[in-house]
C-alpha cells in the first residue's frame, strides 16, 4: 500500500472518531433515555463543546471526498513523489491537529490549521494537474 493511501486509511479512523466524539458529549447533554427513544421530540441545542464537535466533523467532511479523490488520482496513475507524500502527511497532521482546536475554541490558529490542510491537498493536485 503506498504512503498515500495509507495516509487517507488513518484519515478515515479520524474521520469514524469524529463521527463518535460528539456522539458521546451529545449522549452526555441529552442522557442515554432520549438517544434510545425515538426522538419524536424535538432535541435540546448542543451544547458549546458538542457543538463545536459538530462542526469540526461537518468541516472535515466537507474536504475529505476532494483529499480522497486526490490520493485516488495519484495511485492510480503511479504519479506518487515526494510532494505527494508529504501533501498527504500534511493533510492528515494538519487534520488530527484541527479537532483540539476547534474543540478548545482557538481562534485564528484553527483556521490556520485548516488552510495548511488545503494546502495538503494542493500538494496532492499538482503532479495530477
Amino acid at each position: 500500500m503506498t504512503f498515500e493511501l495509507t495516509m487517507l486509511a488513518w484519515t478515515l479512523v479520524l474521520a469514524l472518531v469524529q463521527v463518535f466524539l460528539p456522539a458521546l458529549v451529545r449522549n452526555r447533554e441529552t442522557g442515554i433515555q432520549y438517544n434510545a427513544g425515538p426522538r419524536d421530540g424535538p432535541a435540546p441545542p448542543p451544547g458549546k463543546l458538542a457543538g463545536r464537535l459538530m462542526r469540526a466533523q461537518a468541516n472535515l467532511f466537507e474536504t475529505l471526498p476532494v483529499f480522497a479523490i486526490a490520493v485516488l488520482i495519484v495511485h492510480v496513475t503511479g504519479r506518487e513523489n515526494a510532494l505527494t507524500h508529504y501533501g498527504a502527511l500534511t493533510y492528515f497532521v494538519a487534520r488530527l491537529i484541527y479537532v483540539p482546536l476547534y474543540a478548545a475554541g482557538v481562534p485564528f490558529v484553527r483556521s490556520l490549521v485548516w488552510l495548511i490542510s488545503i494546502v495538503g491537498i494542493v500538494q496532492m493536485l499538482v503532479p495530477i494537474i
